[in-house]
């Protein structure tokens, strides 16, 4: 059998790299991060009606600490933030975004933390989430839908994602950084999800 390393390469582009084209929500999640663009992305699809709520969730990483200072456009967005999640909420109220209806989750520091902290919000808030949209980096994509179908397994889910650092589908093979992404990603959601095998196998 001839291995065509090609075929490789698009097979982890397919895996890791999901878009969906956006339909109206319930609520629209960002997992914490540095980047204000996921946060962008959300905000311009509230704004043009296709959900009634953004949740954006995260405290910081474990790494760090602490928010040290958005990776992106720090000259607009040079406030002092405590939190991913203060920062991503600053972001949509600059974009207009009602105050109302920005949720609040401050206390994640990884991606599972993300959606199961935004699955207790919504349920203190007696909310059912029927069809959500997710905003996140582009190669973080497959891991958000995963944890965050892990926590909402009733809901569907639209993914929204938005280009970072140069790396996309078309080109994160070209670049170490690019490639150090992608394959870190591939790695955790490998890792990450061994605890969720047993209960998806059961349904």
């Amino acid at each position: 059998m001839e291995l065509k390393r090609n075929n490789f390469i698009k097979e982890i582009t397919s895996f890791i790299f999901i878009e969906d084209k956006p339909e109206k929500a319930d609520i629209i999640f960002v997992p914490g991060g540095l980047w204000p663009e996921p946060m962008e992305k959300a905000s311009e699809l509230w704004l043009n009606g296709y959900a009634q709520y953004i949740l954006p969730s995260g405290k910081y990483t474990l790494k760090n600490n602490c928010f040290t200072k958005p990776a992106t456009k720090s000259e607009k967005y040079n406030k002092k933030y405590d939190t991913e999640y203060e920062f991503m909420k600053d972001v949509g109220l600059s974009y207009g975004v009602d105050e109302k209806a920005i949720l609040k989750e401050d206390n994640a520091t990884w991606t599972k933390e993300n959606a199961f902290n935004s699955r207790k919000v919504t349920d203190e808030l007696d909310l059912e989430i029927k069809k959500a949209i997710i905003c996140c980096k582009s190669f973080h994509s497959k891991r958000a839908l995963m944890f965050y179908s892990f926590a909402y397994p009733e809901t569907k889910f639209i993914i929204c994602p938005v280009d970072i650092e140069n790396i996309n589908k078309e080109n994160w093979f070209e670049t170490e950084n690019g490639i150090d992404n992608v394959m870190g990603e591939l790695s955790r959601c490998g890792g990450q999800f061994k605890k969720a095998i047993p209960i998806w196998r059961k349904k």
